[in-house]
Order: C-alpha cells, then sequence, then structure tokens
C-alpha cells in the first residue's frame, strides 16, 4: 500500500484554502514534523494535494495553507503524465552544485506573479516519508528548483525574497492591487 493511495481519488476531494500573501503565517519559521505530528499529516495530505493539483501547481508547503510544520509536497510530473508526488518530510539540502541556473518561478501564495530566480542547478535532499524513513534523492532542473521554493517556505521565505527589492517591491505592489480588484 502506498501513502499516496488516496490520489486516485483526489479530483474529488476539496482543496485547502491557500494563503496569499502577505499571510502572516508565510513569514514564519516552521518548527519540526514530530513522530505524533504524523497522523494529522496524513489526515491534511488529500486536502494539500487537491488544493496543488487544482490550483494548479508543482509544490506546496505546509506554511501556504496555514501549517506551521517542516512538509512539502511536490510533483514536478507533466500535466498528461503520471503523477510523481513526493512529501518532504523535514527536509535538508544535503549538497548543491557549484553551477547556478536560472529559472522563472511562480507561487501559489502570490498568485500570478512570476520572475526569474537564480538557484543551484542541483541538489542532494534528506528527508523522511510517512513511515519515518530517511530518503536521499538527488534532484536537478526543475525538480531541483521545486524543492528549493517548498524549502524556502519552511524558513519564511518567498521566492520574491532572491529578487531586488525594487523588482520585489513591484510583484507586491502587482499581487495587491489584483487581490483589491478580484475582492470586488
Amino acid at each position: 500500500m502506498s501513502e499516496f493511495d488516496f490520489l486516485s481519488g483526489i479530483d474529488n476531494v476539496p482543496p485547502t484554502p491557500i494563503l496569499i500573501a502577505p499571510q502572516p503565517v508565510l513569514r514564519e519559521v516552521t518548527r519540526d514534523v514530530r513522530p505524533e505530528d504524523i497522523a494529522f499529516i496524513r489526515d491534511q495530505l488529500p486536502g494539500m494535494f487537491s488544493a496543488m493539483y487544482k490550483a494548479p501547481g508543482i509544490g506546496l508547503a505546509a506554511p501556504q495553507v496555514g501549517l506551521g510544520m517542516r512538509f512539502a509536497l511536490v510533483d514536478v510530473a507533466e500535466e498528461d503524465a503520471p503523477r510523481e508526488p513526493m512529501l518532504l518530510i523535514n527536509p535538508e539540502i544535503v549538497t548543491d552544485s557549484e553551477q547556478m541556473a536560472a529559472r522563472e518561478e511562480g507561487c501559489l501564495s502570490l498568485p500570478n506573479q512570476y520572475a526569474e530566480v537564480v538557484r543551484p542547478e542541483s541538489i542532494r535532499v534528506r528527508y523522511r516519508n510517512l513511515a519515518g524513513e530517511t530518503i536521499e534523492r538527488d534532484a536537478s532542473g526543475l525538480l531541483a528548483t521545486c524543492i528549493q521554493h517548498e524549502m524556502d517556505h519552511l524558513d519564511g521565505i518567498l521566492f520574491v525574497d532572491h529578487l531586488s527589492t525594487l523588482k520585489r517591491n513591484m510583484i507586491m505592489r502587482r499581487l495587491a492591487k489584483e487581490q483589491k480588484l478580484g475582492r470586488r
């Protein structure tokens, strides 16, 4: 039995609401997941995966749904390909490459806002799964970028924090304006 068996019926699961910046929880550093948190996390996963897939997005971190715990979801599979879900509990980057890569990033907590961010091209990440097993995985390209982006969320960092102050302020003003217009 897979830890993601619930994904077969994910289209019928109501999505967990995603918080939009500048929600304060998005700037908080999360605490490590403890063994007693696993049952709670397992209960949260269907709604979180539903939210990520319906957005659509390729990653979602716990703070984005108001949870101050150190875990994130990632799935960079192509739209028509089989899903490749990952749950990273207490992730840490073990190594990263000296080679850097620039990729356009967006964020479900900053809808419709995009900018080029420079990050290490490849990483080795260590994390735990729901069974408590430690996993190490090499990632490069889009997967490496996505994991680093989601791990930033766990430390209260948004992708715009990697930009110049001018670019960050422009994006945050644009987001605020779009949110205001959308509420009318």
